[in-house]
């Protein structure tokens, strides 16, 4: 499935992002790409489809979940990277310099890694959201120095500038230890 558009509703109640999720697919002509518990009790959900029925769907979502929604987006040409580095299925040779924004959201963290592979000359390594990290999401991606350093500064302008979720912390390892670089791309 080629992805165009992409919304997303991240709740914090299992049982009320189920009935989201369900509605949103009977609001609008989108498909499902994730519907899922996360870390710590939310639940997350992705559609995709042309914008216009995306952005009515998450509306949909959004109305429906009302107070149990934690955050939620909308991003038109979505970068070809982030649907595998959210999969666990980018391929990652070697590493360069290391990038690594983390944050309070998973909707956030798509955001910015969204706008982190935009930004610059990166490879996205992986995103890395909810699961055993209390709620939290992490992308990490490599390149050239100055690219992963204007890709890390994009994704956290656009998340401290629209999201809801801040970011926690940022980094960018010029050199990292070879050991560090086995545990990430094993």
């Amino acid at each position: 499935m080629k992805l165009r558009t992409i919304g997303c509703v991240e709740l914090n109640s299992i049982s009320a992002g189920m009935h989201v999720a369900d509605e949103m697919v009977k609001a609008a002509e989108v498909q499902l790409v994730l519907a899922r518990p996360t870390c710590p009790g939310r639940y997350l959900v992705i559609v995709t489809g042309d914008t216009g029925a995306v952005k009515s769907s998450v509306e949909a979502g959004r109305n429906i979940g009302r107070d149990m929604v934690v955050d939620w987006f909308v991003i038109p040409s979505v970068h070809e990277a982030v649907i595998p580095a959210m999969n666990g299925t980018a391929v990652c040779p070697r590493i360069n310099a290391l990038g690594c924004i983390e944050t309070c959201t998973t909707a956030s963290c798509i955001i910015a890694a969204d706008a982190a592979a935009k930004a610059g000359q990166v490879q996205l390594i992986e995103l890395r959201f909810a699961a055993g990290l209390g709620g939290k999401a992490y992308i990490t991606m490599t390149g050239e120095v100055s690219s992963v350093r204007a890709s890390v500064e994009a994704g956290v302008e656009v998340v401290n500038n629209d999201a809801s979720g801040p970011v926690l912390s940022h980094i960018v390892i010029p050199s990292p230890s070879a050991e560090l670089k086995a545990h990430l791309l094993g």
